[in-house]
């Protein structure tokens, strides 16, 4: 069977951003059938409609599944899995500068502080969430202005999360000029058993 990728971009962020086209044909060079999807505004990012729509875009998920997210992408992941049927499992997932919790730089407007209220205080079952999968990789950012590095502890000690450090790597967005990222390539080939 063919390993499936789905690259879930961040908040206003878009399918030809930063590392995404790079690592959409590193991927399909592998042989991996590869999904980048525009999230529905992507400037007002809702749990509801951005889980919804990821699950219309993988349809029905199997251990050739993996999910590979940035930033709110990793946190749409994370309750995509909390709301799968208990007997689902997936490849895995690779969270890019996933955030639980997040600094006050994030907010540039009070609405952008009404946007993320949702994601940072909806209850997550972490237990239901790591049913679905046993392979987890969670790459941060020693020099992110927006996720606290604290949160690395989380997705290590809730998933087992192999945790992955990059040096002044920000928050691994195209505006900070990084294009191409061989950590996420491994993280993802990893999760696939090294194809």
């Amino acid at each position: 069977m063919q390993k499936r990728v789905f690259i879930i971009h961040s908040w206003d962020g878009h399918p030809e951003e930063g590392i995404f086209p790079w690592l959409k044909k590193e991927l399909q060079n592998r042989g991996f059938e590869v999904f980048n999807p525009s999230m529905p505004d992507p400037a007002k990012p809702r749990i509801e409609t951005w889980v919804q729509y990821l699950k219309e875009q993988v349809g029905v998920p199997d251990e050739n599944t993996i999910l590979f997210g940035h930033s709110i992408g990793a946190q749409t992941i994370l309750r995509y899995l909390e709301s799968l049927p208990k007997d689902r499992k997936i490849g895995g997932a690779v969270f890019l500068a996933g955030w639980i919790h997040l600094t006050d730089e994030a907010f540039e407007t009070d609405e952008d502080a009404g946007i993320a209220k949702p994601w940072l205080e909806a209850f997550m079952d972490w237990d239901q969430i790591k049913s679905h999968s046993n392979k987890f990789i969670a790459i941060f950012s020693d020099s992110d202005p927006f996720v606290p590095i604290s949160d690395v502890k989380i997705f290590e000690s809730k998933l087992g999360a192999k945790i992955m450090i990059e040096r002044g790597k920000e928050h691994f967005s195209g505006s900070s000029g990084i294009k191409e990222l061989p950590s996420a390539l491994e993280a993802v080939l990893e999760i696939a058993g090294g194809e």
